[in-house]
């Protein structure tokens, strides 16, 4: 009797043997997580929590900022290309009425049969008339070249203004694909902020939201002190000497801030029913009769800088590094200002962020 032979395991190749090896993978997986309980990284503790969403909220507050910019100029090339197509519409138009007065003409010259002048002189029943006729078509072709050169230099213009509006759809295009991952990157961390506080107790989630208030006065009692708020403005000394508002329409800023207490705070608003920062310093001073630029980085540059010690009511307060948050400052250590999302403008000691300068609009 033949011998028994134990058959030769085959072995595994290409594909197979990629799949048989993740097989093996998440079975080792499997055993271990049977085995015993996967160990979590450490929990954060609540201030480290904490630091971790002002972080996030820091750097969405950046974000906005970024948003802000890009937008203004997707709304600047937005405005620049309708105004090239407006004025493509309008040459073509008058390009048009040209070329069917010109039509009109050289039919009127075919149906004329184009005769000899001195014959139509000598069959002309009144020769004067004819002469007279003859002068007054010497100068239609002439208005006629004129016509023709004009025609081409409308040509040209119309296709002028169609690159400048291709060019121009081109950088509409570029600032929309940045406002997109500006506004991805915003509601990412906003997200992780999210996803963080639901980590704290509700206790530890209500206290981290007065840490945040700063003490601020309730919305309502805030905005009836509007009237008391510019009066003081604009009458209290301040600490340095002078008026607190160096200027009525200084007062006139403040003013309107307090009366913007309250209202949500929404990326990207400039109001009247919401804002970001530097939206409402925006509101605020245009209000006032004074046009300010749309971001914070770009808002410390409007006008006179002051020191910290110089503020006076009305003067634009700025914070971290990269000059991404801005407020309106009120006098007495204070500002009000749109914080971020889930908290209404309200009023905020300016030692709550790192200070990093001051301007007074003029």
């Amino acid at each position: 009797m033949a011998a028994h032979r134990k058959r030769k395991q085959r072995l595994l190749a290409g594909p197979a043997s990629r799949t048989a090896a993740t097989l093996a993978l998440a079975g080792a997986v499997t055993a271990a997580a049977s085995s015993g309980p996967v160990q979590a990284g450490p929990r954060l503790t609540a201030a480290q929590v904490k630091a971790k969403v002002n972080t996030l909220y820091e750097q969405a507050e950046a974000a906005t900022d970024k948003y802000d910019g890009a937008k203004e100029k997707a709304d600047e090339a937005r405005t620049a290309l309708n105004a090239l197509r407006d004025e493509a519409a309008r040459r073509t138009d008058r390009l048009n009425a040209s070329r069917n007065a010109l039509g009109s003409i050289a039919a009127a010259q075919y149906r004329a049969g184009g005769l000899d002048p001195a014959i139509q002189l000598a069959l002309s029943s009144s020769p004067e008339h004819f002469l007279e006729g003859a002068a007054l078509a010497e100068r239609a072709g002439s208005r006629q070249a004129d016509t023709i050169s004009g025609m081409r230099k409308e040509l040209a213009r119309i296709s002028q203004l169609h690159t400048s509006a291709d060019d121009r759809l081109a950088d509409l295009k570029a600032r929309q694909t940045e406002l997109a991952a500006y506004k991805a990157s915003i509601q990412k961390k906003l997200d992780a902020a999210k996803k963080l506080l639901s980590q704290l107790t509700a206790a530890q989630r209500a206290r981290y939201a007065q840490e945040q208030a700063g003490g601020t006065v309730a919305s309502r009692a805030d905005r009836s002190l509007s009237r008391d708020a510019l009066r003081a403005a604009e009458q209290a000394p301040a600490p340095g000497g002078g008026l607190r508002a160096p200027t009525s329409r200084a007062a006139a800023a403040v003013s309107f801030a307090y009366g913007a207490l309250g209202k949500p705070y929404v990326w990207g608003a400039t109001g009247p029913d919401s804002f970001d920062c530097s939206g409402l310093t925006q509101a605020a001073w245009r209000a006032a009769g004074v046009s300010l630029p749309r971001t914070s980085y770009t808002q410390i540059n409007a006008g006179q800088r002051v020191s910290r010690e110089q503020l006076a009511p009305g003067d634009l307060v700025f914070f971290y590094s990269g000059v991404s948050h801005v407020g309106i400052y009120v006098g007495g250590g204070r500002m009000i200002h749109a914080p971020r999302p889930g908290a209404p403008v309200r009023i905020a000691p300016i030692d709550q962020m790192p200070f990093v300068g001051a301007a007074r609009p003029a």
